[in-house]
């Protein structure tokens, strides 16, 4: 892999491995360290720039997280984002206070295009603005370069110790020109020649795969979707039949997945595996009985799964890894750091306490959705199967509303199969994110062949995202849904009314629960 690198200090922010992720766009290899790495370290990494995230706390307050002064004199670029600008304002010298008026989301925000952070970025762009506090001062020797009406220090930097700080996100989507931004810091100001791709994560993770496992054997969780699959062929390519991949069918997928997901991985599928089949439904059926409460159920799902690869584990016997698919959204999402926790996933926050493995391998934890499918293409995996749908490892279980029961699962996955055939068939799939039926605990009047019914409603979701931190609700035209909505009607027993969900994310999440 490229020596050259920018790191990341995270003090906590949502966003953190987001801006990771924005900089490897730009070719350039990046990684996230926790705001306690020591300046040693990093003086050994001799990364061409460091990047310090955003967080929830206030740089004035006493327990808030800092770091030395003296990262800011080690003569490597430095670039403050939220938190990050408001903390190295602190540090230095500036002055951070609570604002009058607070500011969330899109602002239009007034750059100095004499910047080297702003050259070819227009001289007023839309931001994305997260913040309580904001720097009333500036530190000696640094400027301005960007203002709202109501921050005054949208951006500040010190050309000469190339330090740069933006008050506002430059990472996520809704910063139109924010890459652009990123980009001008890690090539101009860092002088960075980007010579980092796809092909060298593969390539190293392979090698660190078989370091780590060595003549060790392993137990990898497939379920089938992306992000299992390209875990797995990276898994074999690595350690070969050492591996042995167990697809655990809890019953909770959508309508004859359990043996799409054989015949690719199975005996006659293209990939020389180890691969068992675990018909389980019975026994997460059991385990989910009167449960309504999503944590729980999801915590619930996350232990059986454990429980069942550790039984099949003593079957094939002294398993010493388990390996599974888990990408970054999960890992956040999951609360796992300083962030909130927003839900737990079923192979993050979900795993029970005590798991009879010498450790669980995740090789794509790091890494978005989008780049997941970029290391499957430079693996060989065909197309259909790294750009087939997302798929939550908890599965119906978390599309359904309320208690998981075997007629519930029947009704969503007819409604589900009713809705990706229609999708498909209108030539509307290409450019979603993702799309799925669930199941609302709503039953509602309706009125079918003159006569009266009491049913349940089904809600369709359809999204756009690169990422999965944000998405936009899916305008689906209205004819396809239209269609989509009286197949369902008239095919699934138990179904008497349709809804679409036109929320974003946030402030909903993408699954229902």
């Amino acid at each position: 892999m490229s020596k050259e690198m920018v790191i990341v200090i995270d003090f906590g922010g949502q966003y953190n491995q987001l801006i990771a992720r924005r900089v490897r766009e730009c070719s350039v290899y990046c990684e996230v360290h926790p705001h306690t790495i020591s300046i040693e370290k990093i003086k050994e990494m001799a990364p061409k720039g460091i990047i310090l995230t955003g967080g929830p706390n206030s740089v004035y307050e006493e327990d808030s997280p800092r770091y030395s002064k003296e990262l800011f004199e080690l003569g490597i670029p430095v670039l403050g984002i939220c938190y990050g600008s408001q903390l190295m304002a602190y540090m230095l010298g500036g002055k951070v206070d609570t604002a009058e008026i607070r500011e969330y989301g899109k602002t239009e925000v007034n750059v100095d295009k004499n910047s080297i952070l702003f050259e070819d970025v227009s001289e007023n762009t839309i931001c994305w603005m997260s913040h309580t506090d904001y720097i009333a001062e500036v530190p000696a020797g640094f400027k301005v370069s960007a203002v709202t009406p109501v921050c005054p220090t949208a951006a500040m930097e010190d050309p000469e110790k190339k330090l740069y700080a933006t008050q506002f996100h430059p990472e996520v989507v809704h910063t139109v020109e924010g890459v652009k931004m990123l980009s001008n810091f890690v090539y101009k100001v860092c002088g960075c020649t980007g010579d980092w791709k796809m092909d060298s994560f593969v390539e190293t993770t392979i090698k660190n795969l078989r370091e780590k496992i060595g003549n060790g054997k392993v137990l990898c969780a497939l379920s089938g979707g992306v992000d299992s699959s390209v875990a797995a062929v990276l898994l074999a390519k690595a350690v070969g039949k050492q591996l042995t991949c167990v697809f655990v069918d809890h019953g909770l997928l959508r309508k004859n997945e359990g043996d799409e997901v054989e015949a690719v991985f199975g005996p006659d599928g293209p990939y020389d595996l180890n691969f068992i089949r675990v018909n389980a439904k019975d026994r997460f059926y059991a385990k989910l009985a009167g449960v309504t409460e999503p944590e729980k159920k999801r915590k619930i799902i996350g232990e059986e799964f454990i429980r069942v690869f550790e039984e099949e584990a003593k079957k094939i016997g002294a398993v010493d890894f388990l390996v599974q698919g888990t990408i970054y959204p999960d890992v956040i999402e999951s609360g796992l750091g300083k962030s909130a926790v927003i839900k737990s996933h079923h192979n993050v926050g979900g795993l029970p306490d005590y798991v009879d493995f010498k450790e669980i391998v995740e090789p794509l934890r790091l890494l978005f959705k989008d780049e997941v499918r970029k290391a499957g293409t430079e693996l060989g995996i065909p197309d259909y199967l790294v750009n087939r749908q997302p798929f939550p490892g908890p599965g119906l279980g978390i599309r359904i509303i309320g208690e998981v029961t075997e007629e519930k699962v029947k009704i969503v996955q007819d409604a589900d199969y009713i809705y990706r055939e229609e999708i498909a068939k209108a030539g509307v799939d290409k450019g979603l994110g993702q799309y799925f039926a669930a199941l609302t605990n709503m039953r509602s009047v309706g009125v079918m062949g003159d006569g009266r019914t009491y049913d349940y409603a089904i809600a369709l979701r359809a999204v756009n995202t690169s990422d999965f931190m944000t998405a936009e609700a899916a305008q689906i035209p209205w004819e396809v849904l239209s269609i989509v909505a009286s197949r369902i009607v008239n095919e699934v027993k138990g179904v008497n009314r349709v809804m679409y969900d036109c929320t974003g994310k946030p402030p909903a999440t993408i699954e229902f629960e």
